[in-house]
């Protein structure tokens, strides 16, 4: 199996829209896992399908509006299951919490299945662990696909940088404890993947981002 990374920016504030594939698929089709379906569902769905891509699941790395607008109309077009970490419900179900409200398009998502910190949930036989990094809001997290070295980091952690937690449920020592604790543990050589900006390495990180000196 060889994993690779693809992404689009979608929306209003310029979101990471990713998609996890297996290059070594045989078929017409390839199963993909997509990450934070940012906005337009539709248009997500179409622009994977004209790739080859059908969407076998949707992984949510917290539950901020600007991550979660094109969840429904994308498990609608493509029947995939959608999977958020436990942590993150009261974000999910809350257009108040999620600030979806405040941005004027209230926007709320029941995943179908809420998973644990330390799970690994595999779909179409790609393999992901969940890492509870709690900061940027209570139920933010990270997903690690640890052969391929592939860390989605939603918004905890950024190139150099790290994501606010001034919204509701975030915490700056949280935050910055999550990444030290939780993300800084993993191999240097980890590319990081942030919901925003431009994918960097674990090892980078720890030498140059000024928020986790």
């Amino acid at each position: 199996m060889t994993l690779k990374i693809g992404r689009m920016v979608i929306g209003a504030v310029q979101t990471n829209c990713y998609f996890v594939y297996d290059e070594e698929q045989q078929g017409a089709e390839k199963d993909a896992i997509v990450f934070d379906a940012a906005d337009q569902g539709a248009t997500i769905y179409e622009r994977l399908k004209a790739k080859g891509f059908r969407v076998a699941g949707i992984l949510l790395t917290h539950a901020h509006f600007d991550h979660i607008w094109g969840v429904q109309e994308l498990r609608a077009r493509s029947g995939a299951k959608v999977y958020a970490y436990e942590g993150e419900r009261p974000l999910c179900e809350s257009a108040d919490l999620n600030v979806s409200a405040d941005v004027g398009r209230a926007c709320t998502v029941k995943p179908n299945q809420y998973v644990k910190d330390g799970e690994e949930i595999t779909i179409a036989g790609m393999t992901c662990k969940v890492i509870a990094t709690p900061g940027h809001t209570i139920g933010s997290c990270c997903y690690y696909f640890e052969e391929a070295g592939i860390l989605l980091s939603g918004d905890t952690l950024f190139e150099e940088s790290v994501g606010r937690s001034d919204l509701p449920t975030g915490s700056t020592g949280e935050l910055v404890r999550s990444v030290k604790e939780k993300l800084f543990v993993l191999p240097d050589e980890t590319k990081v993947y942030p919901g925003h900006g431009d994918a960097t390495t674990i090892g980078h990180e720890k030498q140059y981002n000024p928020f986790c000196a």
